[in-house]
């Protein structure tokens, strides 16, 4: 059985994954505005690189217990298909109180460590100060984040991602009020640089939490999934998201570790090429985040296919989104080999961050059209509950390929903050194989 656009598939696939697109891509715009605003106070280079370490060790905590989406979301998925509706709002119910419940442990942590950390990752001490600043305000919302994480995989489940889109609208806006009100000094406030990024993007988390639950009240999602009728904590339920969740968190612990450790090893360099990573990794962002977008349709429409028992079509989607999602990022890919030194004005004025990152950044566009395969089919698989099989592969073209690889062209051949690069096609390359063969010849199974 082809899938053709005709026969309707493609549709559907667009339909789920054209708004959560728009949605990660204003998150996109989220992050390049943090960048764009920080890049434009006094010392960029430090204030950059410090961002960037502040930005990746939040991501990394963020990351871990986004999970729960993943979690909520097949969950959620495989009993839409089932048409058992109101058992998708208890998930909801159960993952909104485990995932409030751990963000108000990690907040309290983080905040306390917030220094020991960013300095751990810092060879410059102003740089880890200031990354400090930013992870310690950062923190504090991340209980109101995991709620959202918990709507954002419900809604993906049943196969609305408008209001994600929506979402990331409103989150967008806010935070562009917030940082240029904290960043800069306005409403009689004293500018905060860097920690007011930190403040302004926790202060939009905390209100986009308040759209979420706004929006479940709705009538129409209240009666067809009973949200909020019989909530009770069911271990069961706890149980499969935990089982399924947690080595997609570890996977993004992972993959930021990865990066972390990449940053750091910019940082051996220099400074000015530390700053340069960070500006190369924000644009990147521009085509990494809306493949999640494929992914997320790739998960709930295997999930319910899964769901419905036919196993067949569940392939059919997964292949056919990944191919999609190729024809995005070569498109993407195209501009980022061909003037690259533009879209790093979006980032930053500085001549010589932009200078260190031009070449770099094309191995970064050259390496991410093949990013697309590997996160639709991961996405895929991990509807299928193959979770650990995905984070086993990231941890090896990760952890064990990318940064070792990139030390030695970056450090040991020193060939600079380019050579540093030349890891980053080796690890997709060998990551998307992977993730490809296992969903090609692998069992695909309900969880």
């Amino acid at each position: 059985m082809k899938l053709t656009p005709e026969n309707g598939y493609y549709k559907r696939i667009l339909k789920i994954a054209s708004p959560a697109i728009a949605g990660l891509s204003v998150q996109v715009i989220v992050s390049l505005v943090d960048a764009a605003m920080v890049g434009r106070v006094e010392n960029p280079e430090y204030a950059l690189a410090a961002m960037g370490l502040g930005f990746l060790a939040t991501w990394a905590i963020v990351s871990f217990f986004s999970s729960l989406a993943t979690g909520t979301q097949v969950l959620v998925s495989h009993r839409f298909g089932k048409k058992a509706y109101d058992e998708c709002g208890f998930v909801l119910s159960n993952s909104i109180f485990i995932g409030f419940f751990i963000g108000l442990l990690t907040a309290f942590a983080g905040a306390y460590f917030a220094y020991d950390i960013a300095n751990f990752f810092a060879k410059d001490l102003i740089v880890g100060n200031l990354a400090g600043e930013y992870f310690q305000y950062r923190i504090l919302g991340i209980p109101f984040f995991l709620i959202t994480v918990s709507y954002r995989g419900y809604f993906f489940g049943i196969g609305n991602t408008k209001v994600f889109m929506f979402s990331g609208i409103l989150v967008n806006v806010l935070n562009i009020f917030f940082n240029y009100v904290l960043i800069y000094g306005g409403f009689g406030i004293e500018p905060m640089g860097v920690a007011g990024a930190g403040l302004g993007s926790t202060l939009a988390t905390i209100l986009d939490a308040v759209f979420y639950f706004s929006v479940s009240l709705h009538p129409s999602f209240k009666k067809t999934y009973r949200l909020y009728k019989r909530f009770r904590v069911d271990l069961g339920i706890l149980k499969s998201i935990y089982k399924i969740s947690l080595p997609v968190a570890f996977q993004s612990v992972f993959i930021l570790l990865g990066f972390l450790s990449f940053v750091a090893v910019s940082g051996l360099i220099g400074i000015t090429e530390q700053a340069a990573t960070q500006a190369i990794i924000s644009i990147l962002f521009m085509s990494f985040l809306p493949c999640y977008g494929f992914g997320i349709a790739a998960q709930t429409l295997v999930g319910n296919s899964m769901g419905q028992g036919k196993i067949l079509l569940a392939r059919i989607y997964g292949y056919e989104t990944a191919k999609i999602a190729t024809y995005y990022t070569l498109f993407l890919a195209l501009i980022f080999l061909s003037v690259p030194q533009y879209l790093l004005l979006i980032i930053t004025t500085d001549q010589k961050i932009i200078s260190a990152a031009t070449y770099a950044m094309r191995v970064a566009g050259f390496a991410q059209i093949f990013y697309a395969m590997g996160i639709v089919l991961a996405n895929a698989l991990q509807a299928c509950g193959k979770t650990t099989y995905v984070m086993l592969a990231e941890v090896i073209a990760n952890l064990l390929i990318f940064v070792p690889v990139s030390y030695f062209f970056g450090i040991y051949l020193e060939l600079g903050i380019v050579g540093a690069w030349l890891g980053l096609p080796v690890y997709v390359l060998i990551y998307s194989a992977s993730i490809f063969l296992k969903f090609k010849y692998g069992k695909l199974s309900l969880v």
